[in-house]
Order: structure tokens, then C-alpha cells, then sequence
């Protein structure tokens, strides 16, 4: 389908301290996410092994969610299936000096695998890119939900969502049961994630955490939540070893960037923080 990214990227930052009318559309319904980070990519146990394989395991983060009628951990009842967390695996997001829809260069969380300069995916085309990245926005069209698109439009003007029709070629849905073990995910020993969690809930998620999660994504049985022991624990050391230019890249963001929606930097500054990073073709190309 075709859609107008040029100097967007709006599903791939986290834009509302730029916007006069924030969107807060992740944060309705009866479960809360436990982090605060908007529009997280939900990766299927596929795109999970395909990360792991290509070190890049400290690009990814899981998300919880708040359910009363979950499992207690840490003093937080979080979603659960049949007494298991549940989880999704996404990418991580990080600030960066990002210009968005024309705007002058703000620190805003950003994924990490934008380039800042050109506001293109690094691994675009890649076989680590996403399945949900690959077929935005036509799932959200197919079940006519809004579009970040139409956010960015709402809030910015301009025509982002050039065609508006479902795609004849959408791959099919994970929802419901069938999502059990490709996009959802249980955490096999709960009291393993003692600490974890409330770690998440304060947004200080450590590379260990991550790790854990990403070895229970990849270690799923489709459609359960069966999870193989012997090729958890070999994920986990796998993703334990991770140092990727992305997980570094992070690290040294984090380091330099003022208060989110503060002026920053030229964004051409990832030449030097994103180090060994894929480079992307840019618009004229």
C-alpha cells in the first residue's frame, strides 16, 4: 500500500511532546502496559529468532501489562495465562535528536533502529525487519482502527495515508488463542521475575531482564504455553552475549540527551554514536 514516510517516521518515535493534541490511544481498555513506551512493535517468536541469530538480542525489550486478575509480582498484579506472565517481545526505543513532520531536532525516544538523518529504518528489506512493521497499516485498516498516519495528519496536517484500501495480499491476524506462543509469550517461572518486574514498572529494565524474556519468545511452542527448557537456557546465554552496535548505541543516547521534547542536536550526530550501524538509501534514492 502506499504511504508518504518522508520526513515521518511517526510510527517509529514516540512524537507527543512535539504535539499539541498527544495521542494516548495505547493506554485504554483494561490492561495497562507496565512501560511507557508508545507504539511497541509486538515481534512474532519468528522475528525473536531471527534477532537472537543475528546478535542483535539487546535491541529488545518485553512489555507487561497491570491486570487485577493476573499474577502478583513484586506487589503488581500483571496478565497472565494459566498462572504464567504474559508478555509481548518489541523493539527498544531510545532518545534521540530526531525532526519529525518538519520540526526543528528534539530529543525524542525514537526506535533504535532509525536513522536519525534520514528518518529511515535501518534493516528495512532485512530478515530481521519485523512481520508488523511489514504489513503497517493495513492490519489496523483491516480492522479499521486508526492509522498512525491519520494521528500525524490530525496533528500535523499534510497526507501521509495515500491509500486508504486493505491490501489484497495482508498476511493473515494473530489474535485470540492462535497468538499464544508467536506474539504473546508466558514467562515459565514466575518467580524468577522477582525483582524484574518491579523493575520494569520503573522503567529500569537491565540487560539480564531483557535477556530473560527473550529467551522465553524463543524458546515458545505456537498456539501453548509450553515453553522448551533446554532451548531456553540456550537462548538466554546466547542473548546474554548480545553487544551489538545497536545495544551500544543506546547506551551512549541515553547518555547525551536532555529532557525528552528539549532542543537537540544535529541528528547527523549518529554518524558518531551509531557506530557500525546498516546505512539507509535516503529519500532522493
Amino acid at each position: 500500500m502506499e504511504v508518504n514516510c518522508e520526513e515521518c517516521a511517526g510510527c517509529c518515535i514516540d512524537w507527543r511532546a512535539v504535539s499539541a493534541a498527544p495521542s494516548d490511544h495505547e493506554r485504554r481498555g483494561p490492561r495497562v502496559p507496565l512501560d511507557d513506551t508508545y507504539n511497541l512493535v509486538p515481534l512474532t517468536r519468528g522475528d525473536a529468532r531471527a534477532f537472537l541469530d543475528a546478535g542483535l538480542a539487546d535491541a529488545l525489550t518485553p512489555r507487561l501489562w497491570r491486570d487485577e486478575s493476573g499474577v502478583e509480582i513484586d506487589g503488581v498484579s500483571v496478565s497472565a495465562i494459566h498462572g504464567k506472565p504474559a508478555f509481548f517481545l518489541g523493539l527498544r526505543k531510545s532518545p534521540k535528536p530526531v525532526g519529525p513532520f518538519g520540526t526543528d531536532p528534539t530529543w525524542l525516544p525514537t526506535c533504535v533502529f532509525l536513522d536519525p538523518t534520514t528518518l529511515q529504518c535501518r534493516i528495512h528489506g532485512e530478515d530481521t525487519y519485523p512481520e508488523e512493521c511489514a504489513d503497517y497499516p493495513g492490519h489496523n485498516l483491516k480492522l479499521e482502527h486508526e492509522t498512525e498516519c491519520e494521528r500525524v495528519e490530525a496533528a500535523f496536517g499534510g497526507n501521509r495515508l495515500v491509500d486508504d484500501d486493505v491490501p489484497a495480499d495482508l498476511p493473515g491476524f494473530l489474535l485470540g488463542p492462535q497468538a499464544v506462543g508467536q506474539k504473546v509469550f508466558v514467562f515459565p517461572d514466575p518467580e524468577r521475575l522477582e525483582g524484574v518486574v518491579a523493575r520494569a514498572a520503573a522503567g529500569e529494565l537491565t540487560d539480564e531482564d531483557r535477556a530473560l524474556f527473550v529467551a522465553a519468545a524463543v524458546s515458545a511452542a505456537p498456539g501453548t504455553t509450553t515453553v522448551n527448557r533446554d532451548r531456553f537456557e540456550s537462548a538466554l546465554a546466547t542473548a546474554r552475549e548480545a553487544d551489538s552496535w545497536a545495544g551500544r548505541a543506546i547506551d551512549d543516547w541515553e547518555d547525551r540527551a536532555a529532557e525528552t521534547g528539549t532542543a537537540a542536536p544535529d541528528p547527523a550526530l549518529a554518524d558518531r554514536v551509531e557506530r557500525g550501524a546498516p546505512e539507509t538509501p535516503g529519500w532522493d534514492d
